[in-house]
């Protein structure tokens, strides 16, 4: 046989060789992922749940979804094994980071109801007034080409 009519051959081969190492790769990264489960560490599930872990099996990995709550899964189904940091910024929405400045949210509402300040260079009993974008002169405008929206030719 000629070397052309077997190079297809040998590319087929060499390429389904690197797809199915790359896949045992994945699968051995991922089965040591979940060997460094222990008891209280976070875990995504493959279903995007967020839990702890309580109690690793055989096959099986008892995880606590909410307070109290305890569910069964298979090693399988874990997707990821969070750190610490990380699973309280997701979870609990806390952060180690103080350097964030994040607004001041009041308790209560009295700061947001109290009077406006009033200028000082008008009178006390004259209230400042608020400009909402709206004008006066705003129905006296008539459009510019002179014609009315009931007139012939109008746009």
């Amino acid at each position: 046989m000629n070397i052309v009519t077997l190079l297809p051959f040998i590319v087929l081969i060499g390429a389904m060789f690197l797809m199915t190492r790359s896949a045992k790769k994945k699968q051995q990264a991922a089965a040591q992922m979940r060997d460094h489960m222990a008891p209280g560490t976070g875990v995504r599930t493959i279903g995007g749940m967020y839990a702890t872990v309580k109690e690793i099996g055989e096959d099986t990995v008892t995880l606590e979804v909410a307070p109290g709550v305890h569910a069964l899964y298979a090693k399988n189904a874990i997707g990821a094994v969070l750190e610490d940091a990380e699973y309280n910024r997701i979870v609990h929405g806390t952060t180690d980071d103080l350097t964030i400045d994040t607004p001041v949210v009041p308790d209560d509402a009295s700061s947001l109801t109290e009077a406006p300040k009033t200028d000082l260079t008008k009178d006390e009993d004259e209230a400042p007034k608020l400009d909402l974008g709206k004008h006066d002169d705003a129905e006296d405008e008539k459009p510019g080409d002179g014609k009315a929206d009931g007139d012939a030719g109008a746009k």
